[in-house]
């Protein structure tokens, strides 16, 4: 008799574990289910694994400096594609060596090339190096970390533009950044993945959430432009001066609510829901193409990661300062526009770590991390990058603002209500990849012939004609 009942519960167990393998890959679809937790066999719930918990994928199995398998590690980076990128490696000292060589300092054209050039070296080993220092983390906080370490060329290049006051390109930088990211890299991810697969899926906590805060942050970035261009079509008796200041004023305060916003989404992020984040990377890792090869490739142990990151950190800060130096003289010299520099050429260098990393995950068929990258860096642009260069510019006592280009915020909220279309039913092929780069294309196109600021009818007059002219341009535009 006990041998029976013994073999009966041997029986429901192995059902128990049967039916628990089927669900295993399921993903929670709600916050109550991620909030509760999944129940056990015996009903009994399991405990979720926090934020804190420590991830074994990272492991190196060394510890400290080894110079040569740290060079080797960091020359095979993480995809041929970023391993290629490593070939443009001698431009990096040649572009140093040139800013401060004085027999050629009305070689600016070269300079410029020079320096734009060896800033993608440095930006991919920012992202390798990043992206190493993520595998040791939580998925939720590694992929914050590896977004916040991806953007350090950005935010080496707006404050080395800051410096310089060259205040237009800072703003044609901001949204073409937020373009790039949106158009060029998840278009590019989309027909990387529809490549392999006939289409690719992802998750609604992705998209839904990064989708809806684009929109917000677009509306907010544009509100400034919306607002001057609203008083002058009005016809509101104001100073140039007043309407300057309010302006500036209103970029200020916005600056300050979009920084608060980027916490509260953080905190629904790392605290409140990041079980269902967490949930959604493990899939992806379940189902990665080149997860076998990734688990037993060399590692960066965790002081080479800071080194490689304090490296490219300092080349990337003296590279951004060489760059920015001879923008004016390029502009000058070789008739290409402020909006085409700011919104197409500075953004697509300060955002290649993001972009070869993302591309490289859609073709792994990790299309959840590669949409992290390219909304999550987005929103990081938008909502911190963006106020926080207005609010250090205000520290410093210089107008800067986010009065954008008209042409700059119409294009921004049509991509963002274009990508969010696209994103809406949670699939994805290489037909949308496709139409969202073209679409990038076509705007770099008109940015290209675009004219500068100087201009503008009555630039060079000024007072109230200019402004009238404006009125009377916007109303033509509006109402026809």
């Amino acid at each position: 008799m006990a041998h029976g009942d013994g073999v009966v519960v041997e029986r429901e167990k192995m059902t128990r574990r049967s039916h628990a393998s089927d669900r295993s890959p399921a993903l929670p679809q709600t916050r109550q289910e991620t909030a509760s937790g999944a129940e056990d066999d015996d009903g009994r719930t399991r405990e979720r694994k926090g934020l804190m918990r420590v991830k074994s994928a990272g492991e190196s199995g060394r510890s400290g400096v080894h110079p040569v398998q740290f060079l080797a590690i960091a020359w095979r980076s993480t995809s041929r594609l970023s391993r290629a990128v490593n070939v443009l490696w001698p431009v990096v000292p040649a572009a140093v060596v040139c800013n401060y060589v004085r027999s050629l300092e009305d070689q600016h054209v070269a300079k410029f090339s020079l320096a734009y050039v060896a800033m993608v070296p440095c930006a991919n080993l920012i992202g390798f190096a990043g992206q190493e220092l993520a595998r040791k983390m939580p998925h939720m906080l590694g992929a914050l970390t590896e977004v916040t370490i991806g953007s350090v060329v950005e935010i080496a290049l707006f404050m080395a533009l800051l410096v310089q006051r060259e205040f237009y390109v800072i703003q044609a930088a901001i949204l073409g950044s937020i373009l790039a990211n949106m158009l060029l890299c998840l278009g590019l991810c989309f027909f990387t993945a529809g490549a392999r697969h006939k289409v690719a899926t992802f998750h609604e906590a992705v998209s839904e959430v990064g989708s809806g805060l684009l929109l917000i942050a677009g509306v907010g970035l544009a509100i400034p432009t919306v607002f001057q261009r609203s008083v002058i079509s009005g016809g509101f008796q104001l100073e140039p001066g007043d309407l300057d200041s309010r302006v500036l004023n209103i970029s200020r305060i916005i600056s300050v609510l979009l920084l608060i916003a980027y916490a509260v989404y953080l905190f629904f992020q790392m605290h409140t829901h990041h079980g269902i984040y967490d949930a959604v990377f493990e899939h992806d890792e379940g189902r990665d193409a080149d997860g076998h090869k990734d688990r037993t490739k060399a590692k960066f142990t965790l002081t080479e990661c800071v080194l490689a990151l304090a490296i490219s950190v300092a080349l990337v800060t003296v590279l951004a300062v060489a760059l920015v130096s001879e923008i004016p003289f390029v502009v000058e010299q070789q008739g290409i526009s402020d909006p085409f520099m700011g919104l197409i050429l500075v953004p697509l260098v300060e955002k290649a770590a993001e972009h070869l990393t993302a591309i490289d995950e859609a073709w792994d068929n990790q299309i959840n991390f590669a949409l992290s990258h390219c909304i999550g860096a987005t929103i990081q642009t938008a909502m911190l990058n963006a106020p926080l260069v207005v609010i250090v510019g205000w520290g410093r006592r210089f107008p800067m603002d986010l009065n954008f280009e008209l042409f700059d915020v119409v294009m921004l909220i049509l991509a963002i209500v274009t990508v969010g279309n696209f994103l809406r039913d949670q699939k994805s092929d290489y037909l949308e990849g496709f139409l969202c780069v073209v679409l990038y294309v076509a705007i770099a196109v008109a940015a290209y012939y675009f004219p500068n600021p100087h201009q503008a009818a009555g630039a060079e007059g000024g007072g109230e004609g200019a402004v009238e002219e404006a009125a009377r341009a916007v109303r033509r535009m509006v109402f026809s």
